[in-house]
């Protein structure tokens, strides 16, 4: 997605790091990806069309979010009357595909502790925005403060810091 740039996740644009609630709140923030969750979506009904699946999964979370619009349950629920409509499949009825957000309701407190009971190894994970050259995260950028708060409320030890 570098080809695109217009992020800080995808140019040579600053991490926002150390902000308030209320600076994250305000705007979109530069750590926006234009169109990322619509490309991801787009390649999965892609392939879900040639083998039949009727079900594409992510991962977008509309509650402890940093306000990306591609993570609201309006843009599910759009893509999915998209994919519907753009594909042979949804035309001709062979199936109607379903786009499923599991954690779009949840806090990062949920999911945490979703994690755990489902054993998931969360040493192997992070979220941030700016890691360092060895793939530690930098523990304060928006995605890593949101973690630490869900690992906070959710009262479990977050492996990686």
């Amino acid at each position: 997605m570098r080809a695109f740039g217009g992020s800080a996740l995808t140019d040579s644009i600053e991490v926002p790091k150390d902000r308030s609630a209320a600076e994250t709140a305000k705007e979109i923030p530069v750590t926006y990806v234009p169109a990322r969750n619509t490309i991801f979506l787009s390649l999965a009904l892609a392939y879900a069309e040639v083998i039949g699946a009727s079900s594409i999964f992510i991962g977008v979370n509309a509650l402890d979010y940093s306000g990306y619009p591609d993570c609201r349950p309006e843009f599910i629920r759009a893509f999915e009357t998209l994919a519907n409509l753009a594909t042979k499949a949804g035309v001709e009825g062979t199936f109607r595909l379903r786009v499923e957000a599991p954690l779009q309701h949840m806090t990062k407190a949920d999911i945490v502790r979703k994690a755990v009971e489902l054993g998931v190894d969360l040493s192997l994970t992070h979220s941030c925005y700016d890691p360092d050259a060895s793939g530690k995260p930098c523990r304060r950028c928006d995605s890593c403060v949101l973690r630490r708060k869900g690992f906070e409320a959710a009262e479990v030890i977050d492996p990686v810091g």
